[in-house]
């Protein structure tokens, strides 16, 4: 009897493995590149956009992280590409594993505010002198997999109008 419970139990257990879908719900990219100064490519951004009259979209992820790499794939989409070509100079950064003690670029962050990054994605918008638009939120996109692409879509419209502190 206790033999067929347990193989009920099983084969009803991997049925419901069996409908998990092969592939996540939201897109996915890998634009987090290991690179010699991300200091200096965050510095362009920021020559750019006060050339452009935009706001620097700074995504501070790494490519082994689902919601770095959601985050990142709706950034991708036509969609969220035509909003951020017209008001975001986005740049990646990879900021390695920052919850294990393991990070990197982290003084990036510091640099702008952002005392620290306990998880990725941080998300952190500025203006083109280096302001941080966005201090309260800056570190919250750590569910950017759960996150519905209107949800994250509509935070970053309203963020690209959000008056200076």
């Amino acid at each position: 009897m206790i033999r067929k419970v347990w193989a009920g139990g099983l084969a009803a257990a991997l049925a419901a493995c069996a409908t998990v879908p092969d592939t996540p719900s939201y897109p996915e990219a890998r634009p987090y590149a290991v690179t010699a100064n991300a200091a200096s490519e965050v510095d362009a951004a920021l020559a750019r956009a006060a050339a452009s009259g935009k706001r620097v979209l700074l995504v501070m992820g790494a490519n082994w992280c689902h919601d770095s790499t959601a985050l990142a794939g709706w950034l991708a989409t036509p969609r969220f590409a035509a909003l951020t070509a017209a008001r975001y100079d986005v740049v990646y950064v990879d900021v390695g594993v920052p919850q294990t003690g393991k990070g990197r670029n982290l003084e990036i962050a510091r640099r702008f505010g952002l005392d620290s990054v306990p998880g990725t994605p941080a998300l952190l918008v500025l203006t083109a002198e280096g302001k941080l638009i966005n201090r309260d939120t800056a570190a919250t996109w750590r569910n950017a997999a759960s996150r519905s692409e209107e949800a994250i879509f509509a935070e970053l419209a309203a963020l690209a109008d959000t008056p200076a502190p």
